[in-house]
């Protein structure tokens, strides 16, 4: 035990003091702070009012003076009503008094209506409120010219309420984009941790540091501390640069934006201990694969040839997770949150959804408990073996051979 605290702390220094780890938390961290303070940096540019300026113009007065009502309605757009040509309206455009125009005119027995912009481009077209406000205008116009009483007037124009319903009795509930950044926040922090390990593991043995560790200590016991050293690093930067999300998302965004976008109202302390416990499963998964990799080569720049496998696994898994979000109540949502490469990105989504059931959670903790250990009885059994070899990296040939060597 005294020796594996040895190996964590000598690993938590080693990541601690390197430059590239302090340099990346520091950019991450603010870019985190400038990503939330975006919306405010638009404002301050484009100012207060930055709602785009419409102008609508009826020459052959059709509407009958009734498109002040558009002002009314909440169209996200600053209105103005006038008379202007089209050489007019060009001129006003350019000179930034408005932004966008509507002319209105008659053709024999139909309303013609251009919408005039600055520069056309493949997401051009009028806007679907400003046609249905128009639309509801000269309805209401025409409609009031026939003397129709309240009750054939509601009778015209019913308030039809539509509701979504589903036959399955599971169902999902909470913000699924705030669900969907959470997982991909695990992915990277589970992901990128884990590769350090095999970093770590490849660089000390060229720099023949394991030659020391090897003679003073036993190779499970490096394994271990080196995985749990790195884990408790990333766990901390993970911690810092959620809470910097948090505190600069409550700060810096207004309420409403914070509600709608990043409703947390489904974030509670049994959710962030059950993240916890799977961001440390899940590190712990794919760290005992980096750490398999990592000591089969003797070389930095085969790092990341050696690593293709466990990245095209830790890949697959999350897609499985992310894309099954899009229907959580399917039978491959509940596959992913139990299928170990998966289930540290997709549990934790459908605890937030309201889906899993505390046996679903039990069962799918056991599946990676039990994955870790083979995987690090395999890890330490290679590392073991391979961790002295200095020459060329060895093909996965000479790994089952090693294993199997007693």
């Amino acid at each position: 035990m005294k020796s594996t605290l040895t190996v964590i702390k000598f690993t938590i220094k080693e990541m601690v003091k390197r430059k590239s780890f302090l340099i990346s938390t520091l950019i991450i961290l603010l870019l985190i702070i400038i990503g939330f303070n975006v919306p405010n940096i638009l404002k301050t540019i484009q100012g207060e009012n930055n709602m785009e300026k419409l102008l609508i113009v009826d020459n052959d007065n059709i509407f009958e003076g009734n498109l002040e009502i558009l002002k009314q309605m909440n169209l996200e757009y600053e209105i103005q009503i006038g008379k202007a040509t089209f050489d007019e309206i060009k001129i006003k455009i350019e000179n930034e008094e408005i932004t966008n125009a509507i002319i209105i005119d008659r053709q024999e027995n139909n309303i013609k209506i251009r919408y005039i912009v600055k520069n056309m481009t493949m997401m051009s077209g009028v806007p679907e409120n400003i046609i249905n406000a128009i639309n509801t205008v000269y309805s209401n116009m025409q409609i009031s010219k026939l003397g129709l009483t309240q009750q054939q007037l509601q009778s015209i124009t019913p308030n039809f309420e539509f509701t979504l319903e589903q036959t399955e009795e599971e169902k999902a509930e909470g913000n699924i984009l705030a669900m969907m950044i959470m997982s991909i926040v695990l992915f990277y922090a589970i992901y990128f941790c884990a590769y350090q390990v095999s970093s770590s593991i490849t660089t000390e043995k060229t720099s023949k540091i394991m030659e020391t560790l090897v003679t003073s200590t036993t190779p499970k016991t490096i394994v271990l501390g080196k995985t749990i050293g790195i884990g408790i690093v990333g766990l901390l930067q993970m911690v810092l640069i959620v809470g910097t999300a948090l505190i600069s998302a409550k700060v810096f965004l207004e309420e409403e934006l914070l509600q709608s976008v990043l409703d947390m109202s489904n974030v509670t302390p049994y959710l962030a201990i059950i993240s916890i416990i799977y961001f440390i499963l899940g590190y712990f998964t794919y760290a005992l694969l980096y750490a398999l990799t990592g000591s089969t080569v003797s070389k930095p720049e085969d790092i990341q040839s050696a690593n293709g496998p466990v990245a095209i696994v830790a890949v697959i898994g999350f897609y499985l997770s992310y894309f099954t979000m899009m229907n959580p109540t399917s039978k491959i949502n509940l596959f992913a949150s139990l299928f170990p490469i998966s289930s540290p990105f997709c549990m934790p989504f459908r605890i937030m959804m309201g889906l899993a059931s505390e046996i679903d959670v039990a069962i799918s903790i056991a599946i990676l408990i039990v994955t870790i250990l083979v995987i690090a009885k395999i890890a330490i059994k290679i590392y073991s073996n391979a961790i002295l070899n200095y020459g060329t990296k060895m093909s996965i040939k000479d790994i089952i051979k090693i294993y199997k060597d007693k």
